[in-house]
């Protein structure tokens, strides 16, 4: 049997494009979630690898879908290879137990990790430099203004709105506006 594994590093990222892939190469059943890889805490990745059975294959679109580091990538594909599955990486081929199939994948998985280990790299010196301006705020940007917490304070408070109705005039919830509140000291 075929089984599919598609993951995102963040639950705003689409799992769309991977399980469309996955069906396509005729995947039976797909496990997907959305964690970062560098956790090590997938629990559909380790259903998955607890029903893989001799015969089966496992189809991934990329390598950094699987694992993130050569020696779990290395690791976990010896034990599957020990028992009998099969590892498909839609963008690579099919990985096979000889050994011209771990040469090409021990060399790709290195790949994987040193493209993530450079973003990782790149992002820091991205924020040190950001760090340096003034003005820099570590974080996301604000999603309101001022200007619109103000507007929605003065609903709530002079105006007589509940927080919900705040929430359906302006977008902004309750819990923002109680922060926003408890940091002015009106709360």
């Amino acid at each position: 049997m075929k089984y599919g594994y598609a993951r995102v590093s963040t639950v705003h990222q689409d799992l769309e494009a991977q399980i469309t892939a996955l069906r396509n190469e005729g995947c039976e059943k797909i496990f997907q979630e959305k964690f970062t890889g560098t956790t090590r805490e997938r629990p559909e990745f380790q259903k998955l690898l607890n029903t893989l059975k001799s015969g089966d294959t496992l189809v991934v679109t990329k390598l950094d879908r699987f694992a993130r580091t050569a020696v779990e990538g290395i690791r976990t594909i010896k034990e599957l290879f020990e028992r009998g599955v099969k590892v498909h990486v839609l963008n690579m081929g099919l990985i096979e137990d000889t050994p011209t199939g771990r040469l090409i994948l021990n060399i790709m998985l290195a790949f994987a990790e040193f493209e993530r280990d450079m973003i990782v790299e790149r992002t820091a010196e991205g924020k040190a430099i950001a760090r340096t301006k003034p003005g820099f705020r570590e974080g996301r940007p604000k999603k309101f203004t001022k200007k619109q917490i103000e507007h929605a304070i003065m609903l709530k408070d002079k105006e007589g709105y509940s927080y919900k109705q705040v929430d359906e005039l302006t977008g902004i919830s309750k819990s923002t506006l109680i922060r926003a509140k408890r940091e002015r000291g009106l709360i």
